[in-house]
């Protein structure tokens, strides 16, 4: 006879099975064809992150004292001695490298979300539109709250932003945004978008290259494709908290020998593909020695499947193996299970976060690191950058809208993680740690 735990488990595994095979039939993402949605006039281009850079700039602000002639001395005191140079100070800002404020001295808050798409043709832009009211009348106060506070904010942009190109024939999905839809991502607090996926394509080279553009202008980094395997493969790197970080966005999607989404190649502008993993085990292995972290942002598995499949095992280990601190993935359209390869958590899926209206779970992750220099002297070690809390936020997309979950659906999410992620421990607000 099962135990009272054992049968709630069962029950909401079960109620988030139904869900995903709800929405495999197809998964259609609710297409409007021909829908006419009014358009937002605002064309305000604030990134939403004001109050949190201007936090910042208050906790960095240094108090100085004065000292007494009188009473000089042979010995420098304490508060005159000059202060070790921060790391990276004489770092550059350049394509490849970022840096970004804090709101605590060496320690930096890293979120990431899971698939997101602006298409009007399709529900979330046309409601939106609708609506009116901008990307506050699609995520919630306190979920929008939470993505503008992290001090870097990554997600997974799942559409190529264009007003030309024209939509690869033969495919059945093909998504684009307007332009001017940018502003979207940085009015949701997002910092670094991964384009390492099997839509961004869609629009053919002109699309992509556009996207590219866009975002640029935007001041939205950018990793995972480019106008050359070197730019499509190259870590994004922040300077943030006393720390580098390295991220590294890459595609297994499409899985066969002729995908629709060009792999980026010496001489032709396309996505990091790693369907063969030689190449991003290298970018991985090299980034580790620029760096004090690496965080894996890797697009894989297959769509509606709870569980991870048979590649995603097989690299998970690998990219650990290769110097990998952290790996995020997502493409299967729902929650996958957490696990940890060696000291190495694997989120292999984070599921759809904004993308259509079906009711599903999904989540933010955020990771705070901290920057420990015990030697005191400035500078950092590998082990000097460590991960200080990992927690998982239950949240819930409906009705072309998301939020975070309220407290029933909390411990609902939350229970069919700890079910499907044996050895990881989700306490009731969703740290993990390894058991």
């Amino acid at each position: 006879m099962r135990s009272g735990e054992d049968r709630v488990r069962t029950e909401d595994r079960t109620e988030t099975e139904k869900r995903a095979q709800e929405n495999a039939a197809g998964d259609a993402l609710d297409a409007l064809p021909g829908a006419e949605a009014v358009v937002k006039a605002d064309d305000n281009q604030g990134d939403g992150k004001g109050s949190s850079s201007e936090a910042a700039a208050d906790k960095e602000t240094a108090e100085t004292a004065g000292s007494d002639p009188e009473n000089a001395s042979d010995e420098t005191p304490a508060e005159e001695q000059e202060e070790a140079p921060e790391p990276y100070a004489d770092v550059v800002e350049d394509r490849y490298t970022r840096r970004a404020a804090t709101a605590e001295p060496g320690t930096v808050r890293i979120g990431f979300a899971g698939d997101i798409l602006f298409d009007r043709s399709y529900a979330i832009q046309a409601q939106m539109e609708s609506r009116g009211g901008g990307i506050e009348g699609a995520v919630g106060a306190s979920l929008l709250n939470e993505m503008r506070e992290v001090d870097i904010m990554v997600a997974n942009n799942e559409f190529p932003y264009t007003d030309g190109g024209a939509p690869q024939e033969g495919k059945t999905f093909t998504f684009h945004a307007a332009v001017k839809n940018v502003r979207q991502m940085s009015e949701m607090g997002v910092d670094l978008a991964g384009i390492a996926n099997n839509h961004v394509f869609d629009y053919g080279e002109t699309g992509f290259l556009d996207t590219l553009d866009t975002l640029d202008r935007a001041g939205i980094a950018r990793m995972g494709a480019g106008r050359d395997i070197e730019e499509a493969s190259h870590p994004m790197y922040y300077i943030a908290g006393g720390m580098k970080i390295a991220f590294i966005a890459a595609t297994q999607i499409e899985r066969h020998d002729n995908p629709n989404t060009r792999g980026a190649t010496d001489t032709l502008p396309g996505v990091f593909r790693c369907m063969d993993e030689t190449r991003l085990l290298k970018v991985v292995g090299e980034a580790k020695k620029e760096s004090d972290y690496v965080i894996v942002f890797i697009h894989w598995g297959t769509e509606n499947e709870l569980g991870p499949d048979w590649l995603q095992t097989r690299q998970a280990p690998e990219l650990a193996e290769a110097g990998a601190d952290l790996v995020v993935g997502m493409h299967s359209h729902c929650l996958q299970p957490v696990t940890y390869e060696g000291d190495v958590p694997v989120f292999y899926s984070l599921g759809k976060f904004l993308f259509n209206s079906k009711t599903l779970d999904t989540c933010l992750v955020e990771a705070t690191l901290e920057r420990s220099d015990e030697n005191g002297d400035g500078s950092l070690e590998d082990d000097e950058a460590k991960l200080k809390a990992l927690q998982f936020i239950p949240c819930i997309q409906s009705g072309c809208t998301v939020r975070m979950a309220d407290d029933a659906e909390q411990s609902r999410i939350l229970e069919f993680m700890r079910s499907v992620s044996p050895g990881v421990a989700f306490d009731e607000d969703g740290y993990i740690s390894r058991q």
